[in-house]
């Protein structure tokens, strides 16, 4: 049976890769919008549902050519999902890409080895070449390379790397070894043995400093340099209370996953709970 598994790393483009990045990140929202919004225009005079190729647009925009292809074909297709969940009702009208929004990507596939880890150090990309990157996690030989999503948020570039092997599922011999747990919301979790998480509470101990920051924010002109400038750094510390507090609960989550053969939890809305009880912090922190 086949399986994907997805690895994530950061890369360090040098200044020519980080602008050509930079440029199929435009090109990819360029592409973006004016397939959707000729879409729109199409379903608006005929009533139909058709989605243009981004080779149809190549030849009145030359700048496309000089990105790699395969992102732009995502693009397509991620017009294309858009508009079959909007039809189907499963999400709201597609909206247009903002080049002012704090996080952007774009997807490029895997064809004929075009992507590749080299000398455990460095990422071969279409277009980009070799691009250094922190191989934390080895890719074991037998996984093969389908797909790289390439991110910049906040100024720090991330791969996400798609993969796929082959793998028989055998099931192992039980101890019965369950555990269950109680949602807390000052300690995250009790368990059925009287087990406490000990989580720290990464967005309350950093909460003091976030207020300082956005007090700032609000004294500068909107859409100013200096705006965009505090705005970037309040964007930085909610990635680094997002970061801790995923790391923490990735450990805890695979600690109890090694541990125990089956995992016991409550049934809640924590969306509804946070809104009904003003509880918003304590749960958004809880993660």
């Amino acid at each position: 049976m086949k399986y994907n598994l997805a690895f994530k790393y950061r890369i360090y483009p040098n200044k020519e890769q980080e602008l050509l990045i930079n440029k199929t990140f435009g090109c990819v929202r360029f592409v973006y919008n004016t397939i959707l919004y000729t879409a729109n225009k199409i379903y608006e005079e005929t009533g139909k549902n058709k989605i243009i190729t981004p080779a149809s647009l190549k030849s009145e925009n030359q700048f496309l050519k000089e990105v790699d292809s395969p992102a732009l074909s995502n693009t397509q297709l991620n017009v294309k999902r858009s508009f079959t969940n909007f039809f189907q009702k499963r999400a709201k009208f597609p909206k247009f890409k903002s080049k002012k929004t704090s996080v952007k990507s774009y997807t490029t596939n895997c064809v004929n080895n075009s992507i590749r880890i080299e000398e455990n150090k460095y990422l071969v990309l279409p277009k980009l070449k070799k691009i250094k990157l922190k191989y934390h996690r080895e890719i074991p030989k037998d996984y093969r390379i389908k797909s790289v999503t390439l991110t910049n948020s906040n100024g720090n570039y991330y791969v996400s790397v798609l993969t796929e092997f082959e793998k028989e599922i055998q099931k192992m011999p039980s101890n019965d070894k369950v555990i269950g747990f109680d949602f807390s919301m000052s300690e995250l979790f009790v368990s059925s043995e009287n087990q406490r998480a000990d989580y720290p509470k990464y967005f309350r101990m950093l909460e003091e400093k976030l207020k300082k920051l956005q007090k700032s924010l609000s004294r500068k002109v909107k859409f100013s340099k200096n705006w965009y400038k505090q705005k970037a750094k309040i964007s930085k510390l909610h990635e680094h209370i997002k970061n801790c507090r995923r790391d923490f609960l990735h450990k805890l989550s695979k600690k109890l996953s090694k541990e125990h053969n089956a995992v016991i939890v409550e049934n809640l809305n924590m969306k509804g709970m946070s809104q009904a009880l003003n509880f918003g912090k304590s749960v958004g922190d809880n993660g």
